[in-house]
């Protein structure tokens, strides 16, 4: 078992949706994953998911979802160095999207251009 549970997680979606499954079941989970997933259920890459606190798990619904992989190393980006990453992981310049840690939150790599921040690559999806 990994340490990494958004990388675990993101790989446990993928795996499914490859698989042709509608939904997968989470075990482990923190709060960057649950932050994760919203971002992904905003961009309707995942249709909803249900939190379990009493299994501390989380059962996803996957929705229009390609890709999703966990960025290792989690390399820091300066706003000016956003771009450079998108084009990296990103299949084109309007499909999908990265997620970003920020001081002022997760936030997808639209909004931290927008917003003119930098910060942390934590994942990416399409």
């Amino acid at each position: 078992m990994a340490q990494d549970i958004v990388s675990d997680a993101l790989n446990m979606l993928k795996n499914a949706k490859k698989a042709g499954r509608e939904s997968v079941k989470i075990n482990r989970i923190s709060d960057l994953l649950i932050e994760v997933l919203k971002i992904m259920k905003q961009k309707d890459a995942i249709k909803r998911y249900k939190i379990d606190s009493q299994e501390r798990s989380v059962e996803v619904v996957l929705g229009n979802l390609l890709e999703c992989r966990a960025i290792k190393p989690r390399f820091t980006a300066t706003k000016d160095q956003i771009e450079k990453y998108r084009r990296r992981y990103l299949p084109a310049r309007n499909i999908g999207t990265i997620i970003i840690s920020t001081n002022k939150g997760l936030m997808t790599h639209e909004e931290a251009v927008e917003k003119s921040t930098g910060g942390i690559l934590i994942s990416y999806f399409y």
